[in-house]
Protein backbone atom coordinates (compact mmCIF):
# COMPACT_ATOMS: atom_id res chain seq x y z
CA UNK A 1 0.00 0.00 0.00
CA UNK A 2 0.93 3.44 -0.67
CA UNK A 3 0.38 6.02 1.67
CA UNK A 4 -1.37 9.03 0.36
CA UNK A 5 -3.57 12.27 1.18
CA UNK A 6 -6.59 13.63 -0.31
CA UNK A 7 -8.72 16.71 1.06
CA UNK A 8 -12.68 16.24 1.02
CA UNK A 9 -14.45 19.35 -0.60
CA UNK A 10 -17.73 18.68 0.65
CA UNK A 11 -18.19 20.43 3.97
CA UNK A 12 -17.39 18.96 7.11
CA UNK A 13 -14.46 16.61 7.21
CA UNK A 14 -14.38 13.06 8.28
CA UNK A 15 -11.41 12.13 10.28
CA UNK A 16 -10.15 8.52 8.32
CA UNK A 17 -7.36 7.43 7.08
CA UNK A 18 -6.38 4.57 4.23
CA UNK A 19 -4.11 3.55 2.06
CA UNK A 20 -4.18 3.32 -1.83
CA UNK A 21 -2.47 0.17 -3.32
CA UNK A 22 -0.04 -0.09 -6.16
CA UNK A 23 -1.49 0.74 -9.77
CA UNK A 24 -3.85 3.45 -8.47
CA UNK A 25 -3.62 6.99 -9.23
CA UNK A 26 -6.08 9.41 -7.22
CA UNK A 27 -8.20 11.46 -9.07
CA UNK A 28 -8.47 15.49 -8.69
CA UNK A 29 -11.89 15.59 -7.35
CA UNK A 30 -11.71 19.52 -7.06
CA UNK A 31 -9.24 20.87 -10.10
CA UNK A 32 -8.12 24.38 -9.43
CA UNK A 33 -9.71 26.62 -12.40
CA UNK A 34 -6.56 27.32 -13.38
CA UNK A 35 -5.38 23.97 -14.05
CA UNK A 36 -8.74 23.14 -15.82
CA UNK A 37 -8.27 26.51 -18.13
CA UNK A 38 -4.27 25.28 -18.86
CA UNK A 39 -5.87 21.85 -19.93
CA UNK A 40 -8.72 23.34 -22.04
CA UNK A 41 -6.20 25.83 -23.55
CA UNK A 42 -3.73 23.28 -24.42
CA UNK A 43 -6.64 20.86 -26.15
CA UNK A 44 -7.17 23.98 -28.27
CA UNK A 45 -3.73 23.89 -29.78
CA UNK A 46 -3.85 20.39 -30.75
CA UNK A 47 -4.38 19.10 -34.15
CA UNK A 48 -8.02 18.92 -34.98
CA UNK A 49 -7.82 14.98 -35.14
CA UNK A 50 -5.98 14.76 -31.60
CA UNK A 51 -8.11 17.91 -30.40
CA UNK A 52 -11.49 15.55 -30.77
CA UNK A 53 -10.14 12.82 -28.95
CA UNK A 54 -8.78 15.25 -26.26
CA UNK A 55 -12.09 16.95 -25.64
CA UNK A 56 -13.91 13.57 -25.32
CA UNK A 57 -11.46 12.97 -22.51
CA UNK A 58 -11.79 16.39 -21.04
CA UNK A 59 -15.59 15.40 -21.16
CA UNK A 60 -15.53 12.37 -19.66
CA UNK A 61 -13.23 13.92 -16.80
CA UNK A 62 -15.68 16.15 -16.25
CA UNK A 63 -18.54 13.99 -16.06
CA UNK A 64 -17.30 11.74 -13.65
CA UNK A 65 -16.10 14.73 -11.59
CA UNK A 66 -19.92 16.53 -11.46
CA UNK A 67 -21.07 13.03 -10.42
CA UNK A 68 -18.88 11.40 -7.61
CA UNK A 69 -19.40 15.31 -5.73
CA UNK A 70 -22.96 13.98 -6.28
CA UNK A 71 -22.91 11.31 -4.48
CA UNK A 72 -20.18 12.62 -1.52
CA UNK A 73 -17.63 10.69 -3.30
CA UNK A 74 -14.58 12.41 -0.61
CA UNK A 75 -11.65 10.24 -2.51
CA UNK A 76 -11.03 8.60 -5.89
CA UNK A 77 -8.60 6.32 -7.53
CA UNK A 78 -8.11 4.94 -11.06
CA UNK A 79 -6.64 1.50 -11.23
CA UNK A 80 -4.46 0.19 -14.24
CA UNK A 81 -3.11 -3.21 -14.12
CA UNK A 82 -2.04 -5.36 -16.56
CA UNK A 83 -3.81 -8.79 -17.41
CA UNK A 84 -2.61 -12.20 -18.56
CA UNK A 85 -3.65 -11.47 -22.37
CA UNK A 86 -0.77 -8.86 -22.48
CA UNK A 87 -3.54 -6.32 -22.21
CA UNK A 88 -4.75 -4.00 -18.73
CA UNK A 89 -7.73 -3.66 -16.95
CA UNK A 90 -8.56 -1.18 -15.03
CA UNK A 91 -11.09 -0.35 -12.28
CA UNK A 92 -12.34 2.52 -10.15
CA UNK A 93 -11.80 3.06 -5.63
CA UNK A 94 -14.01 5.35 -4.25
CA UNK A 95 -14.27 6.91 -0.47
CA UNK A 96 -17.40 8.24 0.63
CA UNK A 97 -18.92 8.35 4.39
CA UNK A 98 -22.65 7.73 5.75
CA UNK A 99 -23.10 9.96 8.52
CA UNK A 100 -24.91 8.58 12.04
CA UNK A 101 -24.87 11.34 14.34
CA UNK A 102 -26.64 11.40 17.59
CA UNK A 103 -27.27 6.91 17.08
CA UNK A 104 -25.22 4.26 17.74
CA UNK A 105 -22.70 3.94 14.28
CA UNK A 106 -22.56 0.26 14.90
CA UNK A 107 -26.42 -0.58 14.85
CA UNK A 108 -26.36 1.75 11.79
CA UNK A 109 -23.65 -0.32 9.97
CA UNK A 110 -25.70 -3.32 11.30
CA UNK A 111 -29.01 -2.17 9.48
CA UNK A 112 -27.03 -1.59 6.15
CA UNK A 113 -25.42 -5.57 6.38
CA UNK A 114 -28.75 -6.62 7.17
CA UNK A 115 -30.48 -4.67 3.94
CA UNK A 116 -27.69 -5.43 2.04
CA UNK A 117 -27.99 -9.35 2.82
CA UNK A 118 -31.17 -9.23 2.03
CA UNK A 119 -30.55 -8.96 -1.85
CA UNK A 120 -30.17 -12.82 -3.33
CA UNK A 121 -27.78 -11.21 -6.00
CA UNK A 122 -25.35 -9.92 -3.00
CA UNK A 123 -22.20 -11.52 -1.46
CA UNK A 124 -22.43 -10.47 1.96
CA UNK A 125 -19.45 -11.18 4.09
CA UNK A 126 -19.00 -9.57 8.31
CA UNK A 127 -15.67 -8.12 8.79
CA UNK A 128 -13.71 -7.43 11.52
CA UNK A 129 -10.95 -4.96 10.73
CA UNK A 130 -8.11 -3.36 12.32
CA UNK A 131 -10.17 -0.30 12.62
CA UNK A 132 -13.37 -1.73 13.78
CA UNK A 133 -16.46 -3.94 12.58
CA UNK A 134 -17.79 -4.20 8.60
CA UNK A 135 -18.77 -5.96 6.11
CA UNK A 136 -18.31 -6.60 2.60
CA UNK A 137 -21.06 -6.95 0.00
CA UNK A 138 -19.88 -7.72 -3.62
CA UNK A 139 -22.01 -8.26 -6.63
CA UNK A 140 -22.40 -8.62 -10.53
CA UNK A 141 -24.53 -6.16 -12.18
CA UNK A 142 -25.12 -4.19 -15.08
CA UNK A 143 -24.17 -0.59 -15.39
CA UNK A 144 -23.98 2.23 -18.26
CA UNK A 145 -20.55 1.89 -19.91
CA UNK A 146 -18.65 5.04 -19.32
CA UNK A 147 -17.36 6.41 -22.35
CA UNK A 148 -19.59 5.10 -25.15
CA UNK A 149 -21.73 6.72 -27.52
CA UNK A 150 -25.48 5.83 -27.31
CA UNK A 151 -27.23 2.88 -29.47
CA UNK A 152 -29.28 3.82 -32.37
CA UNK A 153 -32.33 3.77 -30.53
CA UNK A 154 -30.74 6.22 -28.03
CA UNK A 155 -30.70 4.04 -25.07
CA UNK A 156 -26.95 3.78 -23.30
CA UNK A 157 -24.85 1.13 -23.69
CA UNK A 158 -24.70 -0.98 -20.48
CA UNK A 159 -22.15 -3.74 -19.48
CA UNK A 160 -21.43 -6.12 -16.86
CA UNK A 161 -19.44 -4.97 -13.69
CA UNK A 162 -18.35 -6.56 -10.48
CA UNK A 163 -18.99 -4.39 -7.59
CA UNK A 164 -17.25 -4.68 -4.10
CA UNK A 165 -18.08 -2.46 -1.37
CA UNK A 166 -16.87 -2.65 2.33
CA UNK A 167 -18.60 -0.26 5.12
CA UNK A 168 -16.84 0.06 8.16
CA UNK A 169 -16.98 2.59 11.75
CA UNK A 170 -14.72 2.41 14.98
CA UNK A 171 -14.78 3.70 18.33
CA UNK A 172 -15.12 7.52 18.57
CA UNK A 173 -16.37 8.12 14.91
CA UNK A 174 -19.96 8.79 14.39
CA UNK A 175 -18.96 7.99 10.61
CA UNK A 176 -19.46 4.86 8.33
CA UNK A 177 -16.82 4.63 5.64
CA UNK A 178 -18.02 3.18 2.34
CA UNK A 179 -14.97 2.28 0.47
CA UNK A 180 -16.28 0.64 -3.07
CA UNK A 181 -14.62 -0.99 -6.36
CA UNK A 182 -15.70 -1.14 -9.29
CA UNK A 183 -14.30 -2.95 -12.18
CA UNK A 184 -15.30 -4.84 -15.81
CA UNK A 185 -12.86 -7.23 -15.38
CA UNK A 186 -15.26 -10.00 -14.48
CA UNK A 187 -12.56 -12.45 -14.58
CA UNK A 188 -10.22 -10.83 -11.90
CA UNK A 189 -13.17 -10.51 -9.31
CA UNK A 190 -11.58 -12.51 -6.67
CA UNK A 191 -8.11 -10.69 -6.85
CA UNK A 192 -10.14 -7.05 -6.91
CA UNK A 193 -11.65 -8.35 -4.28
CA UNK A 194 -8.36 -9.28 -2.44
CA UNK A 195 -7.17 -5.47 -3.36
CA UNK A 196 -10.29 -3.97 -1.80
CA UNK A 197 -10.04 -5.94 1.61
CA UNK A 198 -6.74 -4.89 1.55
CA UNK A 199 -8.14 -1.36 1.44
CA UNK A 200 -10.20 -2.05 3.91
CA UNK A 201 -7.83 -3.42 6.21
CA UNK A 202 -5.57 0.01 5.84
CA UNK A 203 -8.73 2.09 7.36
CA UNK A 204 -8.07 4.13 10.25
CA UNK A 205 -10.19 6.17 12.79
CA UNK A 206 -6.65 7.39 13.87
CA UNK A 207 -3.89 9.40 12.22
CA UNK A 208 -1.00 6.43 11.40
CA UNK A 209 1.47 8.98 10.05
CA UNK A 210 4.37 11.14 12.39
CA UNK A 211 3.45 14.39 13.42
CA UNK A 212 5.43 15.86 10.79
CA UNK A 213 5.16 14.51 6.96
CA UNK A 214 8.21 15.78 4.22
CA UNK A 215 7.65 14.60 0.67
CA UNK A 216 8.55 12.01 -1.11
CA UNK A 217 7.52 8.31 -1.05
CA UNK A 218 3.92 9.55 -1.83
CA UNK A 219 3.68 11.33 1.57
CA UNK A 220 2.84 14.73 1.65
CA UNK A 221 1.37 17.05 4.02
CA UNK A 222 2.05 18.18 7.94
CA UNK A 223 -0.21 17.19 10.92
CA UNK A 224 0.47 17.83 14.40
CA UNK A 225 0.08 20.95 16.63
CA UNK A 226 1.06 23.62 13.60
CA UNK A 227 -1.67 24.98 13.75
CA UNK A 228 -2.57 23.60 10.22
CA UNK A 229 -5.73 21.57 8.93
CA UNK A 230 -5.38 18.06 8.76
CA UNK A 231 -6.12 16.32 5.81
CA UNK A 232 -8.09 12.96 7.05
CA UNK A 233 -7.42 10.99 3.95
CA UNK A 234 -4.29 8.97 3.42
Amino acid sequence: MTELWAESTNGRIPAYWYGIPYGYLPLDLDPPVEQLTALVNRILGLPEKAKDQAERVLRFYAGVVTTLNSHNVQGCAIGLHPDDEGGFTSSVLTFSTVAAPGVNATLVLANMAVAAAEDPDKDVQPLELPCGTGFLAAETRHTVAPGMPPEEDGSLHEEPVWQGAIAATGPGTSDIVVVQLVTAALEMADDYRDVLLAVGHSLSFYDPSPAEKTGGGGSVGQVGASGEARSPFG
